[in-house]
């Protein structure tokens, strides 16, 4: 059998490539799927931070810049920490809130926003000329055809019905309102 020798160039060659392996290896993201480097980057949204902090007086706002700065900025992540009862962990001290700018505006409450008026349904219609009227007596007309073909007569029919259901609605309205006030006098 030959003597088999190690020549200089294969060291050399061997030493490269095992580097390089050790580099990529090295390099991989570590276990809980980020780069050190990638949780530096994130930006915290200061009106995340004011958000929770308002869901929860109670918490440091140091404290919640860094829980965000740390899930990268999941604004749920964080609530869902603090409604399952663990605790916040502290800020270091060599972490900084990031700076809120001065130009933002405050987070107001939303104002009920004003549902414009809608008037009765009396002078919607215009029916007040019509409220003074007696009711007519609807035994005496004799029932015509259900359903007209002519459309401005069917617009009719249903305009003068819906009108009649207006008054008799606020007639009955009228004579609630008479019984209880004589109930109530009693």
């Amino acid at each position: 059998m030959a003597e088999q020798s190690i020549n200089i160039p294969q060291v050399i060659v061997f030493a490269v490539v095992a580097f390089l392996v050790y580099r990529w290896y090295s390099s991989k993201p570590s276990a809980n799927g980020t780069r050190p480097a990638a949780n530096r980057s994130v930006r915290i949204n200061p009106a995340q931070i004011d958000t929770i902090a308002q869901m929860f007086p109670q918490l440091n706002r140091r404290d919640i810049a860094w829980d965000l700065q740390r899930n990268g900025g999941n604004a749920a992540a964080t609530t869902e920490r603090v409604l399952s009862g663990r605790s916040l962990d502290s800020a270091p001290a060599s972490f900084q809130l990031p700076a809120t700018s001065t130009a933002a505006a405050p987070i107001r409450p939303v104002a009920a926003v004003a549902k414009p008026s809608h008037p009765d349904l009396i002078t919607r219609y215009n029916l007040s000329s019509k409220l003074s009227q007696t009711p007519e007596p609807t035994e005496e007309k004799p029932r015509a055809k259900a359903w007209s073909a002519d459309r401005n007569e069917r617009q009719s029919n249903l305009q003068r019905k819906r009108e009649e259901m207006i008054l008799a609605a606020r007639r009955k309205m009228e004579e609630k309102e008479k019984a209880s006030a004589s109930g109530a006098v009693a």
